[in-house]
């Protein structure tokens, strides 16, 4: 008679746990689990979920007694194919993360039986007629139709130029012929207007996931998809991870977008790991941008990806005309023009508002249209300094200045810490804290007490901070409740409303001096989707006002002039070696304790020269991060540049080994950073 090990069959299972290797565990052989399969194991002194990722015959004889048993199959969870675990292998291996833990993202929160909630999407009723296509349209809908199999395609239209509409009709297309669809779009971009759009078009066949959901919500919405209730998922990057049943296409807007990179846990780059998911399923993937990323300008220049131009906007309106006004100068506007004669009170006028601004808000609140205030910095001021000392009001848990809100919060923007502003100076007890620099509360305050009839909404994280608010904000200004919003990134990308037909950016030499080779880059892109929030419907019009009106990204952003700024920016990468022409990781080491960093990073620091590959390779660092404490943590960050990934990777993995992290210092590996320390 054969003993219980000898009836069974062994799996090779990645457990949920911060583990690289997998495990080897029994099943009985009259129950054979399928590759896939959701389980329950024991681990230790603990039990843990894990996936069984194939049957494996390669055990030692005296082994089969250490093996333990597998304690429960998830019959209820799909199992997931070969392909997706193929993908997720990848995505664990290049960005350096335990397999187990990564494929735990396949699946919901919490478990399927739970309270019904409410639905999280207003959704439209269904429109029975369809906009005509444009030629440029309809081509790129075609090219990405033509062939079902594998082919990066980049949409690149200018703002206004219909990108959702070809969405749209790729999808109606592959619904036709019962195939799903996966829509992946920047967090900021999940508004009520893209959720409408979309249910005009397949109504209830939409399913929505992103941060702003509640636990519940999120499962509710997984296993719509799943179970293929519905057909269409739009989420933020974490919706990639669902497993979609007969995926047929993906689509990414604004493919250039930061947010679509997770800087905590798994450092993946939603887009890249999007990419090879469509390879891994042979399906096409379509990605849209107005100011593509370099990264994907440069595969298309390969011809590794196909390009689809749009050129013209769908109303056949012209681009906004652009003025940028040198702050430096301050002159304003001149006499005999039509805005000069609005108003003469340039004396009253703050230290960040230009006379030609100030003309044209006035003129749009003549026309009964809107205006957008865009500044990329919350709070009433940057710092508050006291006037007698000097001293910084900064944050004990960050080495960071605290900024001022409501006049009398100083709030820390990174851990959440906060203090009342005190009337003396914490440190001479002598002189008064002033506030120094602007941000959106500031320039709210400011526009209402000089234009008092103007009825003013403030768009920002602290103003808007859950899901109802935004939906508020925006109905609010499509139904022109409002005429004029002040705010941050929120109100820069995605929004469309047919009476805003002016866009001021406050100060545009906010970020231009960060230390880091992609300034450039986001700075460009960052003004050109500003700028293109205005005269959508109608002629509008930029005022650019700044200290550098020099700077080429503006310059090139106020001549719509995309092409001429990645041209100039990838030569002088390709000089560098920095990406796309090679590959980086950044490497943060952390840690309470600052003796033991100080003494490990002096450790790393004398190794990395004596372990470098060759000419193509170069190690910075470790330097202290330019936010050297953040949350009671000192950091400190390191570089790594080289010809490859893997060979970035191997040099990470010989360095660890030699020099092993001490309990209490963290090491973070984060291979393609957008940022670099």
């Amino acid at each position: 008679m054969k003993s219980e090990s000898e009836k069974a069959l062994y799996y090779e299972v990645a457990v949920n746990a911060p583990l690289p290797q997998t495990f080897t565990y029994a099943y009985n052989l009259a129950h054979s689990l399928e590759v896939g399969s959701r389980i329950l194991v024991p681990f230790g002194k603990r039990t843990a979920q894990g996936i069984v990722l194939r049957k494996t015959e390669d055990i030692p004889n005296f082994d089969l007694d250490k093996i333990k048993n597998i304690l429960e199959v998830y019959s209820d969870f799909p199992n997931l194919s070969a392909e997706r675990i193929r993908w997720m292998e990848w995505i664990a291996e290049y960005y350096m993360h335990p397999l187990g833990m990564t494929l735990q993202l396949c699946y919901p929160p919490l478990t399927k039986v739970g309270r019904a909630t409410k639905k999280p999407i207003e959704f439209s009723a269904m429109q029975t007629t369809h906009p005509t296509l444009t030629d440029e349209q309809q081509s790129a809908v075609d090219a990405v139709l033509q062939k079902r199999e594998f082919q990066a395609h980049l949409l690149y239209g200018i703002t206004g130029s219909g990108k959702t509409e070809v969405y749209l009709e790729i999808l109606e297309k592959l619904l036709s012929e019962n195939k799903k669809g996966l829509v992946l779009v920047p967090e900021i971009s999940l508004t009520p207007q893209l959720i409408r759009r979309f249910s005009e078009r397949f109504g209830e066949q939409i399913a929505v996931i992103h941060s702003q959901l509640t636990e519940r919500e999120k499962t509710n919405q997984w296993w719509s998809v799943v179970n293929g209730e519905k057909p269409i998922l739009i989420g933020a990057r974490s919706a990639l991870f669902c497993p979609i049943p007969n995926l047929g296409v993906i689509i990414i807007d604004e493919e250039h977008e930061a947010s679509f990179k997770q800087d905590e846990k798994l450092k993946y780059h939603a887009r890249d790991c999007a990419i090879m998911l469509a390879q891994a399923l042979n399906i096409p993937i379509c990605m849209g941008s107005a100011t593509p990323s370099l990264e994907s300008w440069k595969n298309v220049s390969e011809g590794k990806y196909q390009i689809h131009r749009l050129t013209r906007r769908v109303t056949s309106q012209a681009l906004a005309h652009i003025d940028v006004v040198d702050m430096r100068k301050k002159e304003g506007s001149k006499e005999g023009t039509e805005t000069s004669r609005i108003s003469k009170k340039v004396s009253e006028l703050p230290a960040w508002l230009s006379e030609e601004l100030y003309e044209k808000i006035l003129l749009r609140l003549q026309r009964k249209e809107q205006t957008a205030l865009f500044l990329n910095r919350r709070g009433l001021s940057q710092v508050v300094i006291c006037s007698e000392c000097g001293e910084n009001a900064t944050c004990p848990n960050c080495d960071i200045s605290l900024s001022l809100h409501a006049k009398t919060h100083l709030t820390c923007h990174y851990c959440g810490y906060h203090e009342d502003l005190g009337l003396k100076c914490k440190k001479c007890l002598i002189g008064e804290p002033k506030p120094i620099g602007v941000g959106t509360e500031k320039v709210e305050e400011d526009i209402q007490k000089l234009i008092p009839q103007a009825r003013v909404l403030r768009m920002d994280r602290d103003e808007v901070n859950d899901r109802l608010t935004l939906e508020d904000s925006i109905r609010r200004i499509e139904n022109f409740e409002v005429d004029i919003i002040v705010g941050t990134q929120m109100i820069a990308k995605g929004l469309d409303f047919k009476k805003l037909t002016l866009v001021g950016i406050v100060l545009a030499d906010i970020g231009f001096n960060i230390p880091d080779f992609r300034t450039s880059e986001r700075n460009f892109q960052l003004l050109t989707q500003v700028s293109g929030r205005a005269g959508r419907h109608s002629d509008g019009e930029v005022v650019i006002q700044t200290f550098n009106p020099e700077y080429s990204s503006l310059i090139f952003s106020k001549d719509k002039n995309f092409e001429g700024f990645a041209e100039l920016e990838l030569s002088q990468r390709k000089e560098l070696f920095y990406p796309p022409f090679g590959k980086l990781m950044s490497v943060r080491i952390q840690s309470l304790n600052y003796q033991k960093l100080s003494s490990y990073v002096s450790a790393i620091q004398k190794a990395v020269a004596p372990l470098a590959f060759g000419a193509k390779f170069q190690v910075l660092g470790p330097v202290p991060s330019p936010i050297f404490k953040l949350k009671n943590k000192f950091r400190y960050g390191m570089l790594i540049k080289g010809s490859s990934s893997k060979q970035i990777r191997e040099y990470y993995k010989k360095l660890v080994s030699k020099f092993p992290a001490p309990q209490g210092v963290q090491i973070q590996p984060d291979i393609d950073p957008l940022n670099t320390f």
